[in-house]
């Protein structure tokens, strides 16, 4: 389509960089094929990041690997920014200088 789009993600992997990597190799893949990418972008990420985490569960208990990652993903459509996240990875925006606030980071505090 005629839509311009970009796609960004930052993982940080916890107890080795194996849920990390297939993060950064999967992730992307599973939102550009999501069936709601074009109408509904955030619903793309939302379920992408679901899927990424089921697949990545699925390696683990069978090559027995150990460890976890934390993601922020932004996805840029036309003039729309969606932003995605998972554990406590924040993002920041900052809009002519000022801190534009974007989420409520996830806290041990935090219900």
């Amino acid at each position: 389509d005629d839509i311009d789009r970009a796609y960004f993600a930052v993982f940080d992997g916890h107890g080795g960089v194996d849920a990390a990597n297939y993060s950064a190799t999967h992730l992307h893949i599973n939102v550009g094929l999501h069936e709601e990418i074009v109408k509904n972008p955030a619903e793309a990420l939302k379920c992408s990041f679901q899927k990424t985490d089921e697949m990545f569960l699925f390696k683990a208990k069978r090559e027995k690997l150990r460890s976890g990652t934390t993601g922020v993903s932004a996805l840029i459509v036309g003039n729309k920014l969606h932003i995605a996240w998972l554990g406590d990875s924040q993002v920041m925006l900052v809009q002519q200088g000022k801190a534009v606030t974007l989420m409520e980071p996830h806290k041990p505090e935090r219900e």
